[in-house]
């Protein structure tokens, strides 16, 4: 999951009154059979809803989305929620797509509830549900009966450990580092520091944690104030790209760039970039783009009649500056093999 959106649970209450509404009707996993038109290639109209575009994250995952389809000859239809914050306007664009001849619906939801009202009506329809990068949350989804077909998404432990194994390579002598997370509290966030933490060899001590809210600007004060008052610090873990590039401004600014490690996760190519050039010392990349095209190869499958895997990891890769060409060259898709089980079911 990209760390780009707060953990908002304010629609929850509605979505369970929906939710209790359609119990009795709703669909969970289904097939691309309820009533919507196919292709003359067999593929079913795709509709994806996905975060805001003001993230180039998420940019890469609709590039992903619409490669896929066009080179599979499937009909996509792409909508963007305002920004990555915009939760109400992002259930009303699901809300007026699901009224529409689409057999297969991609969600990427804000926060874990704030689709769950649009996700109950196609399921209540035999929708085919795919949910890519964040999660709907299972507990409302499973109130509303409308558990989606598959998640595709990253594993943020498993993105924190590689961070975490990357600085005790880097402080062989130890030392004591921070992390720099989201908004308190968040899910994401809290993955990614907890296998960070899990991936530290003995001797490099999570002395620190504090929220910098997503936003670059504000990574950059906050770290500044962590320097300050912790002139011995040895490394920031950073739970996403954009903070990264904000702690390293700050450790820039401290005359510190090569002696302070920082670590980052999400694989955007300005971070990318910046570890080519000594700013960052590794990314754990995320590939949004790859996200996207599972999508749509799942919706595919789905057509095609396949049982779907009700959870597929997508890939991450740590960059290097021994590998930051490889992977510049390749992005925004990944430039390492990585398992793909739609491609398979497709065969």
């Amino acid at each position: 999951m990209s760390a780009r959106n707060p953990a908002t649970r304010t629609a929850l209450g509605v979505a369970l009154v929906t939710g209790a509404a359609l119990l009795a009707s709703a669909c969970g996993s289904s097939d691309s059979s309820g009533g919507a038109a196919t292709t003359a290639n067999g593929n079913g109209k795709v509709a994806a809803v996905i975060k805001g575009l003001d993230n180039p994250f998420f940019q890469s995952m609709e590039q992903g989305l619409n490669d896929q389809a066009k080179s599979a000859g499937v009909p996509v239809t792409v909508q963007a929620a305002a920004s990555i914050t915009d939760t109400t306007g992002q259930a009303d664009k699901l809300n007026g797509l699901a009224g529409q001849d689409f057999s297969c619906f991609v969600v990427n939801p804000i926060s874990g509830t704030n689709l769950i009202q649009g996700v109950a009506q196609l399921a209540a329809k035999k929708k085919t549900i795919v949910n890519i990068d964040s999660p709907i949350d299972a507990k409302a989804a499973k109130a509303a009966n409308a558990t989606p077909a598959t998640y595709i998404g990253t594993d943020n432990v498993q993105a924190g450990e590689l961070a975490g194994k990357r600085m005790t390579q880097l402080l062989p002598s130890g030392g004591a580092v921070a992390a720099i997370g989201g908004i308190s509290g968040d899910v994401t966030s809290g993955a990614r520091i907890e296998g960070f933490s899990k991936g530290l060899g003995s001797n490099v001590k999570l002395t620190q944690t504090v929220a910098a809210n997503w936003d670059r600007q504000e990574a950059l004060t906050q770290a500044t104030n962590v320097l300050r008052a912790n002139p011995a610090l040895a490394g920031f873990f950073v739970a996403n790209d954009d903070m990264g590039l904000g702690v390293a401004r700050a450790v820039a600014n401290a005359g510190k760039t090569g002696k302070i490690k920082i670590i980052s996760v999400d694989g955007i190519k300005d971070a990318l970039e910046a570890v080519k050039a000594g700013q960052l010392d590794g990314v754990v990349a995320q590939y949004p783009y790859a996200i996207g095209s599972m999508g749509i190869l799942a919706c595919q499958a789905a057509a095609k009649g396949k049982t779907l895997p009700a959870t597929v990891k997508a890939p991450v890769a740590l960059v290097t500056k021994a590998n930051a060409d490889k992977a510049l060259a390749a992005t925004p898709k990944p430039f390492q093999a990585y398992a793909n089980p739609f491609q398979d079911l497709l065969k």
